[in-house]
């Protein structure tokens, strides 16, 4: 059974508060106690294949594809690796801009983050990953949506 994104969105910003101000500061913020849900994505090798099915779903998505189409696909990709990995306490290091840099002027609505949600939960559901250790990444990335929704 799949949560609505809004009601996963609103449990895991709820239970949140601690890790708030530091995923404000860090794009990529480590959790080395995630170490276990690392390996539960398949290393650094399961997140470039996760990313590659995340990207193809995102380019497929009406709501989604706007953002991507023109977009250096590879890197975004790259950074999305690298973040995840280092979030996840895989010792990787993220190379890419703040969120706030990465997305402004892109006038990211609320709808459109819950689709990238919605998308990204649907990837990793068709990865295998465990619904746990998604929902355990989706908790230490939910606040970055004060960096990166504009309207």
């Amino acid at each position: 059974m799949r949560i609505p994104t809004c009601l996963l969105l609103a449990l895991v910003l709820a239970g949140l508060a601690p890790f708030a101000a530091r995923a404000q500061m860090d794009p990529a913020p480590a959790h080395p106690e995630l170490r276990g849900v690392f390996d539960d994505f398949g290393g650094e090798p399961g997140l470039v294949a996760l990313m590659d099915d995340f990207m193809a779903r995102m380019l497929a998505d009406p709501r989604l594809r706007p953002f991507f189409v023109d977009s250096d696909q590879a890197l975004v990709k790259r950074h999305l690796v690298e973040q995840f990995c280092a979030i996840l306490g895989g010792g990787c290091a993220y190379s890419g801009r703040s969120m706030i840099e990465s997305h402004a002027g892109l006038g990211i609505t609320r709808a459109d983050f819950n689709a990238l949600v919605e998308v990204l939960q649907e990837a990793m559901a068709g990865r295998g990953i465990p619904f746990r250790s998604q929902n355990r990444l989706l908790a230490v990335l939910a606040p970055m949506h004060r960096e990166i929704v504009e309207r």
